[in-house]
């Protein structure tokens, strides 16, 4: 989002939506369109997996997590400047949708995520975070009132449970407690991603994915910017270099991966997946970014899980993968 930071990651709808338990067939038939929506889909996973990674060491370096995320999304925000003036009639078509995105799905997720990963391993809060999915069915059969599978309900306790493997809960939440609630929170957002990127393509007057992503980073940058206060930052650190895992590289080359690549690449083509893939199927697809989060934090920040993170891990996609894919 989501890790949240996120990241990514498909979505049911609100109110007359049909997300995760009763999991609607793919609103685009057909085999390319399947086909387009699994490439866009893994695209965006991977893309959003990278995140973390290239925000711990610039955290590290002496950025607050809040102003990490103020650049990453007014950065990204920037660069699709023209893209939502081409799309300037999206805000006045839906514009619940594109605020509730930039809320949630974007300034709620981002700030969530990265405030845990200041005091978790980025591979832990984003497992955490991708109690999500499970989440959403308590959204689906609560606050929709649609009935869910047994199946699914099977997949989001056993999710649950990983959760508690990987806090390891026998130690009195042996990983700081604070780091978990943020991911916890992250995960509250996430489920606010699902719903209203999927929320954009129903109704009477659709919205353009793009514009959905487009003005969801807008409106999360200027949130942020309220809350942040960038200006209080040292930006020269963005000058200076940066250390992953014991080598030394320019500050600027994580942040530019964290702006093009991690939220511009992973929004839009999460948010355009939906178009082509139920949100089951592309929810299900985004949970390979905790375990590209995972393996490039073991690979570029020397982060090191023990047997019950990992096992609690496993729990945790495979209980997100049941929760969605049981229909």
């Amino acid at each position: 989002m989501p890790s949240s930071t996120r990241p990514a990651s498909p979505a049911p709808a609100p109110g007359d939506s049909v997300p995760a338990s009763a999991a609607s067939a793919s609103p685009v038939a057909g085999r390319p369109a399947l086909t387009t929506g699994l490439l866009l889909a893994l695209v965006s996973a991977f893309a959003f997996g990278g995140s973390g990674t290239a925000a711990k060491p610039l955290i590290e370096a002496g950025l607050s997590p809040l102003h990490v995320v103020w650049l990453r999304v007014a950065g990204s925000a920037l660069v699709l400047l023209p893209l939502a003036w081409r799309h300037r009639d999206a805000i006045r078509q839906r514009p619940g949708v594109l605020i509730g995105f930039g809320l949630l799905a974007v300034a709620g997720v981002q700030a969530c995520y990265f405030a845990a990963i200041s005091r978790i391993p980025v591979g832990v809060a984003l497992l955490i975070e991708y109690l999500g999915p499970p989440l959403l069915l308590g959204y689906v059969k609560f606050v929709q009132r649609r009935p869910i599978s047994r199946g699914a309900s099977i997949g989001a306790a056993v999710a649950v449970a990983g959760l508690a493997c990987v806090v390891e809960v026998w130690n009195g939440l042996s990983f700081d407690a604070l780091g978990v609630l943020f991911a916890l929170g992250a995960a509250c957002c996430q489920v606010g991603y699902f719903v209203l990127a999927d929320a954009g393509r129903r109704g009477e007057r659709p919205v353009d994915p793009m514009a959905v992503s487009a003005y969801g980073l807008l409106i999360g940058a200027v949130v942020l910017t309220v809350f942040t206060r960038p200006w209080e930052a040292d930006w020269s650190l963005l000058g200076g270099s940066v250390t992953m895992n014991g080598h030394s590289l320019p500050a600027a080359l994580p942040a530019a991966w964290m702006v093009l690549v991690a939220t511009v690449l992973a929004y839009l083509t999460g948010v355009v997946a939906v178009q082509h893939l139920s949100p089951p199927v592309a929810g299900v697809v985004a949970n390979l970014e905790a375990v590209v989060a995972t393996v490039l934090a073991w690979v570029l920040l020397g982060e090191h899980l023990g047997l019950p993170q990992l096992a609690g891990g496993a729990l945790v996609l495979a209980g997100a993968f049941a929760a969605q894919s049981k229909r």
